[in-house]
């Protein structure tokens, strides 16, 4: 008799193993190669979708794209009950934040490279917004904050993939 897929121990290990992956590439290596490039992708894809809008947005675009594209993700899995799938989107949001911590911890040192290069003509996204909320000395505490928040979601995560459905057992 084979197991439903619903309660099989595959996917929550499976979705654990990728979370757990995530992370310690984030600890290592600073970024996930294949991922974070589609996530760059993403990113640079959002400032002139969101300037199209406003010149304001522009800066907000690379970010609130790199986000929305995983939300949107989960969001069709959730609505179409494929919970697995939904439980992997969240955890790419999460793994979006670690990136986004890392550039925003960044505001101020301007180490990490950038794809427009760094010159007069050309901002940091996260030194313009910071400075425009009046924030750039607080970037490495923000930072932090936003790699909490994305750890907590990746353990919510998986908490909630090794948690049964209702009405099942596993």
């Amino acid at each position: 008799m084979a197991i439903p897929a619903s309660v099989s121990p595959l996917p929550p290990l499976l979705l654990t193993g990728l979370a757990g992956f995530l992370l310690l590439g984030h600890a290592l290596w600073g970024w996930i190669p294949i991922l974070d490039s589609a996530n760059l992708a993403f990113h640079e894809a959002g400032h002139p979708l969101f300037g199209i809008v406003s010149d304001r947005l522009m800066v907000y675009g690379g970010t609130l794209m790199q986000l929305l594209m995983p939300a949107a993700c989960a969001w069709e899995f959730y609505r179409r009950e494929q919970r697995y799938s939904f439980y992997v989107s969240l955890i790419w949001i999460a793994e979006n934040l670690l990136n986004i911590s890392h550039y925003l911890a960044d505001a101020r040192a301007h180490r990490l490279p950038l794809v427009g290069g760094l010159d007069p003509e050309y901002f940091h996204d996260w030194t313009e917004i910071l400075n425009r909320w009046g924030l750039l000395n607080q970037d490495t505490a923000l930072a932090w904050l936003v790699r909490l928040g994305a750890v907590a979601l990746m353990a919510w995560t998986v908490k909630q993939a090794w948690t049964p459905p209702d009405g099942e057992q596993r």
